[in-house]
């Protein structure tokens, strides 16, 4: 008597390949859900507005200061108490660093031209325009507006005609004794490197950035 053998599979093969299949996928499902984890989350950690705020700072602190007159810019305190008046700030002594809530960079917006029709030769002349950093009520704004008559007027009235302003980061604190914007000076004279140092906290996780940078006025005039 012969015996027919069929081909196929059994029932308990066909359950153990499924209980191994389901293993594989259910491996391979976690990687990928771990790898789209990880992504988001240094996706989000490079896109976060505190970030994209701190670039923006930078940027604009810099490239300002950088074309801006060295004999011709301002820090000033903010007396939030004394009705929002800006008021420079003077050193005391000899070489000391000085800080406040504010800086008037002066700058020219207009080129030389042959004819010289902006006389910018004029040595009284130290600027056509300014730009006015400043920290308050938790935001950094910056003025843009024409000079003279500059960014701050009688009584430190912060000067709002023919301005534009722009709010560069929310959120923003600092350290009281360094101060937001300081600079060193000698003789009661500027040296011309200003530096910002403030705090971006994000108001969602109280995660924070702290930006501090540096920028040289590197225009001199009159000479």
């Amino acid at each position: 008597m012969k015996h027919k053998f069929h081909s196929g599979v059994t029932l308990i093969e066909l359950v153990v390949t499924m209980a191994i299949s389901v293993i594989i996928i259910s491996g391979v499902t976690v990687l990928l859900m771990s790898g789209n984890r990880s992504w988001q989350q240094t996706y989000d950690s490079a896109t976060k507005k505190i970030k994209q705020d701190a670039q923006v700072v930078t940027i604009k602190f810099g490239s300002m200061g950088r074309k801006s007159n060295r004999l011709d810019y301002i820090i000033y305190d903010v007396n939030v108490g004394g009705g929002g008046a800006f008021i420079p700030v003077v050193p005391t002594l000899p070489q000391e660093v000085v800080s406040g809530d504010a800086v008037e960079f002066r700058y020219w917006d207009v080129g030389l031209d042959a004819t010289d029709s902006h006389n910018l030769i004029d040595t009284t002349k130290t600027a056509t325009a300014y730009a006015l950093f400043y920290l308050i009520g938790g935001k950094l704004k910056v003025d843009y507006g024409p000079y003279p008559p500059g960014a701050v007027l009688v009584a430190g009235v912060r000067n709002t005609t023919n301005v534009t302003t722009t709010v560069l980061a929310d959120n923003v604190s600092t350290d009281p004794i360094i101060g937001a914007f300081s600079h060193s000076t000698l003789s009661g004279v500027g040296q011309g490197s200003v530096r910002i140092n403030i705090i971006l906290t994000d108001p969602n996780d109280g995660d924070s950035i702290k930006v501090m940078t540096a920028t040289l006025t590197r225009n001199i005039w009159p000479r």
